[in-house]
């Protein structure tokens, strides 16, 4: 006699194997989610910086596309970088007006660099240096930067990293060391990661072998110091 057919096995919302496709899928989505977070999605301007990626530290790829002072920089973010597509697939705009609120403004860490003439006042001697040092240094060229806060101005401040031929080089500590700047001393956004010791040898080491602003002697005062009278009216 031949075997009698069992009854289809019904599968209900609460059916273990359903429960667990769901499990998985759910899961799958939420990982893509936070993949697609903290690793794809482009940051366009400081509005996308959330509180998340500034107390993580986490590092962020780009270009920088402008350089408009001796201490600060226009930074395009290209998340993933060339695994992702950018250079090949994706591209940096070039146009100033593509580049609109597409930008974050990086303010480099631990160091102050010579004032620029602004607003009818005087520039402070070395800060054309400065401005131009760190044009041939970084303009054009991908960065990481480690972002720490956004400051009064709308800035990102964070330590900004850059590789060369001979490794990665730490752009605030090299303008140190070459005299182009000092350890920051304001109060708001001195932001120095773990380094303030080491940008201090630095500053230290210039001041010593008389490089840069250092080599003006008496007559060279900080840019803090220089802001106070001709930018405050301080006496």
């Amino acid at each position: 006699m031949p075997p009698i057919p069992s009854e289809p096995e019904s599968i209900t919302l609460i059916h273990p194997k359903v429960l667990l496709l769901s499990a998985g899928v759910t899961t799958s989505l939420f990982l893509s989610y936070k993949f697609y977070k903290r690793y794809v999605r482009r940051i366009r301007n400081y509005l996308d910086l959330t509180p998340e990626i500034l107390d993580r530290q986490t590092q962020l790829y780009g270009r920088v596309t402008r350089v408009g002072d001796g201490d600060n920089f226009r930074f395009y973010h290209t998340p993933g970088g060339i695994l992702f597509g950018w250079g090949w697939l994706r591209h940096v705009p070039r146009k100033r007006q593509e580049l609109k609120d597409e930008t974050l403004m990086v303010r480099l860490c631990g160091v102050d660099a010579p004032e620029r003439a602004h607003w009818g006042k005087p520039a402070q001697p070395y800060s054309e240096e400065a401005l131009v040092w760190l044009k041939n240094y970084i303009l054009g060229r991908n960065v990481v930067v480690t972002p720490y806060l956004i400051d009064q101005y709308k800035r990102l401040v964070g330590r900004a990293q850059v590789w060369k031929w001979t490794g990665k080089k730490d752009i605030s500590a090299e303008m140190l060391r070459n005299g182009l700047g000092v350890v920051y001393e304001g109060k708001i956004g001195a932001e120095f990661g773990d380094n303030e010791s080491w940008y201090r040898k630095l500053e230290s080491r210039a001041k010593w072998l008389r490089r840069g602003l250092w080599s003006l002697g008496s007559s060279m005062t900080t840019p803090g110091e220089f802001k106070k009278v001709h930018y405050r009216g301080d006496s």
